[in-house]
């Protein structure tokens, strides 16, 4: 047993992501963990986001699956699974069933380049950013077969213009992302960065986020990049694809059941990468706030407390809501559920607190952090804007995000 830990301390130690490193056995272990760690943000993203706009449209959300409806995602995937599995009649089978599977690969391949921390990525590619960009402009494909196989007119119409949309933003996008590896080259050599793990070096060498640099035109680069993202994952206000007034469910209408639900995993796995991405190449990636101004072993070691604060914290939100909860007999086991999970949560801060872990997960912390930031911030355009018009949404990605000159 102790030669195991030293192997997996001693591998810990290097400086070099598993890919870089060429080891398959880590590699996997990196994968793997990605594949657990985005499977289980899906889960609590669904949850937070019906809650969330439950309390902003003032009513509760989902309570009666386990307390506060915490085991309402863990329903609901059991139901899909269990759904019958609808092909119509005269659909391609072959293409039906492949599309889902080819836009779950696209938005789940874009993490391979991702970079939790200095070494926690599957692998640091020197052109991980065309790589990003090339993988997640896969998913059109999915959705293009997933309309025409259905052999119906409805989502044949729906892929159309979840396509156009996709390609249309994607421009935008992508000259977004030019800006921060221009930004990245402002160093001695005067040579910049498609690493991904190279961004976010660059702004810790120049001692600041790109999202500051030449404010504002950082600021609109990563203004620019922020609708676009929204607009290809296809969320509010631009959610064309599941507008009731029009077209149905768009691409995915003849979809039930397990099929259905990839769908609904390719949408919150893009969001998660698309914020990613967006962390990654303006606010600092795995940086910690402040990390020039705020240097030294002290500085450290405050912000490393921060992982097993929130942990607490939100041990201690449980623990409230649970002395809160009816003292009724029929309550009694979601009160239990409820305390529970808050002992889960505090254990995990404590753990949080030994010093080795707290070095190894602080980047990850951060990091998760900030990409958590965006996905408050998807529920919250959901909650506010209307939905805009296909000719609206078409006019912004091509004449106002590219040249607003011609908005007229």
């Amino acid at each position: 047993m102790h030669w195991l830990i030293d192997y997996i301390q001693g591998y810990l130690s290097k400086d070099v992501t598993p890919g870089a490193d060429g080891n398959i056995f880590w590699a996997t272990v990196y994968i793997l963990l990605v594949f657990v760690g985005l499977s289980v943000a899906v889960i609590a993203m669904n949850w937070l986001e019906r809650k969330i706009l439950a309390h902003m449209q003032v009513r509760l959300g989902p309570m009666r699956v386990g307390p506060h409806g915490l085991l309402q995602p863990i329903a609901d995937a059991i139901k899909l699974l269990l759904k019958e599995d609808i092909i119509p009649a005269e659909a391609d089978a072959t293409v039906f069933w492949i599309a889902p599977f080819i836009v779950v690969l696209a938005a789940f391949t874009v993490f391979v380049v991702v970079p939790f921390g200095p070494t926690h990525a599957i692998t640091d590619m020197n052109i991980g950013i065309l790589f990003m960009l090339g993988v997640s402009s896969l998913s059109v494909l999915g959705i293009v077969t997933a309309g025409w196989s259905s052999n119906s007119h409805y989502p044949l119409m729906g892929a159309l213009r979840s396509s156009a949309q996709m390609v249309s933003y994607e421009v935008a996008m992508g000259l977004a992302v030019v800006s921060a590896i221009m930004m990245s080259s402002l160093n001695e050599e005067g040579q910049g960065t498609l690493s991904m793990i190279g961004i976010v070096q660059a702004q810790m060498a120049q001692g600041q986020w790109f999202i500051f640099k030449f404010f504002p035109l950082g600021l609109i680069a990563f203004g620019i990049f922020a609708i676009a993202m929204v607009a290809e994952t296809n969320r509010a206000p631009f959610d064309l694809p599941e507008a009731e007034s029009e077209l149905t469910a768009g691409f995915h209408t003849e979809y039930s059941g397990f099929r259905w639900s990839l769908f609904f995993l390719a949408e919150y796995s893009a969001m998660i990468a698309v914020s990613s991405i967006a962390v990654t190449l303006w606010l600092g990636g795995w940086l910690r706030p402040f990390p020039n101004a705020l240097a030294g072993p002290t500085w450290d070691l405050v912000f490393s407390l921060f992982p097993g604060l929130t942990f607490l914290f939100l041990a201690g939100m449980c623990f409230y809501s649970t002395a809160r909860m009816p003292k009724h007999p029929l309550f009694k086991i979601q009160t239990m559920g409820l305390a529970g999970f808050g002992v889960a949560l505090a254990v995990i801060g404590l753990i949080l607190f030994v010093p080795g872990v707290r070095v190894r997960v602080v980047d990850i912390f951060w990091f998760s952090a900030k990409v958590a930031g965006f996905m408050y911030l998807y529920i919250w355009y959901r909650g506010t804007f209307p939905r805009y018009r296909f000719d609206q949404l078409m006019r912004v990605g091509w004449k106002v995000l590219l040249d607003p000159r011609r908005q007229g």
